[in-house]
């Protein structure tokens, strides 16, 4: 597996439009996550909106055992007002971990080595406690090769960032 090394960098907000939804991570790799990235892009062309960035998959709740409660969407310049499944959002301003990885199918083991990093630099993540799984405040993963520029998912770059705690940002 091909990953960068962890790097830290403060992050301004990134406005942003999505689609969020509970679902089993199981569902997560039967075609979900393009599908539904495909149904923000369409409700963006339609608006008269170009993403601003890579598209992207926010963790809000990590539950591996039950329904992950996550976001789908694209980065904007400035967020519309949603309508239906499609809704305004962010990606929050901060100081984040992050790392880059290749090959779709590696996205456990990088983000188990971020958080691995992370531990042994004593960092502390934007967490909270969450009846369903784990919470967190920010944390996501920027899919930044295209498809139709690559068509091998093994060959595909993928960054996960994690948001500090606001206390140990620096």
């Amino acid at each position: 597996m091909k990953i960068t090394e962890p790097k830290l960098d403060d992050r301004t907000e990134q406005p942003s439009m999505g689609i969020r939804t509970l679902v089993p991570m199981e569902e997560m790799g039967s075609g979900l996550i393009p599908r539904l990235h495909g149904e923000v892009f369409v409700w963006l062309e339609k608006h008269g909106v170009a993403p601003s960035g890579a598209p992207f998959l926010r963790f809000h709740v990590i539950n591996m055992a039950g329904k992950m409660d996550i976001e789908l969407g694209w980065p904007v310049a400035r967020a519309l007002p949603g309508d239906g499944r499609i809704s305004a959002g962010a990606i929050p301003a901060g100081r984040y971990a992050s790392l880059i990885y290749t090959g779709i199918m590696n996205g456990i083991a990088a983000n188990k080595a971020l958080l691995d990093w992370g531990a042994e630099q004593g960092l502390v993540w934007d967490t909270y406690a969450s009846d369903h799984g784990d919470g967190f405040g920010a944390r996501y993963e920027s899919y930044l090769t295209n498809p139709a520029d690559e068509p091998d998912i093994a060959k595909w770059e993928t960054e996960v960032a994690i948001r500090l705690a606001d206390d140990h940002a620096r």
